[in-house]
């Protein structure tokens, strides 16, 4: 999205609080029980899982928090059983939000995430309305002072790499298939090049620039959804300026 650098930025800080609040611990617990379930315990054969562990230790949580989740995940022990959800629909200015929830209760869930676009000058959409709009990628950043552009922009492409962006911010941002990301990740921490973000994350093929108070709405209705437990992503096409956002933080 536009301002990708600027709303990682932000997302990071809100995830710092987050964390105080044990929810990234517990999104994490059930990312790892769900990609146990469908892809086995192993973190070496199953990448979804490596990423989540990857995500666990990243988040301070206990090895005995990893391994129970796991456990719960293939059945070795009992546990809740979590279903994936999509919720789909738009924000102020008309921006379309594509959000990834894990449930253990679909309807009250869904009565939840329906109230938060309501109240929020947003709607809830049918299965698909904008899920057409996003695409599956994988998205890195590189700080410019870490390497040349030449060095980064080469090793990228060479492994993979669907396209590479070096604009005004203050890092290179590198777009992936999905399946490349961990060879694109890893042969950038072969030569000591330190990425700044990486996730695999949903990419809009065309964007809405949103300013003035739509901007503080809209964002507004990304925290609250990000702000719900059962919500594990939320993907929007908005192009909120720099600028704009960097007001909208203070």
């Amino acid at each position: 999205m536009g301002g990708h650098s600027h709303w990682a930025g932000i997302k990071h800080k809100k995830a710092l609080v987050d964390a105080k609040r044990g929810k990234v611990w517990t999104r994490i617990v059930r990312e790892i029980t769900i990609a146990a379930r469908l892809g086995g315990g192993s973190p070496e054969g199953n990448p979804r899982l490596r990423k989540a562990v990857d995500d666990a230790k990243a988040a301070n949580m206990p090895a005995d928090n990893v391994k129970r989740a796991i456990q719960k995940g293939t059945g070795e022990i009992p546990g809740v059983t979590y279903e994936e959800l999509t919720y789909e629909g738009y924000g102020p200015a008309g921006v379309a939000v594509y959000c990834e929830a894990t449930t253990d209760n679909r309807n009250r869930t869904t009565s939840e995430i329906r109230k938060i676009f309501e109240n929020h000058g947003g709607k809830m959409g049918s299965g698909g309305s904008v899920a057409w709009i996003f695409q599956p990628k994988g998205y890195l950043s590189v700080k410019k002072s870490a390497a040349s552009e030449d060095a980064v922009m080469t090793l990228a492409i060479d492994n993979g790499a669907e396209d590479f962006r070096a604009q005004e911010s203050d890092v290179y941002e590198i777009i992936t298939a999905p399946a490349d990301f961990e060879r694109v990740k890893n042969a950038l921490s072969s030569r000591s090049i330190a990425v700044e973000s990486g996730e695999l994350t949903m990419l809009p093929s065309s964007e809405v620039r949103v300013e003035g108070s739509d901007a503080q709405k809209l964002l507004n209705l990304v925290e609250a959804l990000e702000g719900h437990d059962d919500i594990k992503n939320v993907y929007a096409n908005f192009d909120i300026p720099d600028q704009v956002l960097s007001q909208l933080d203070k």
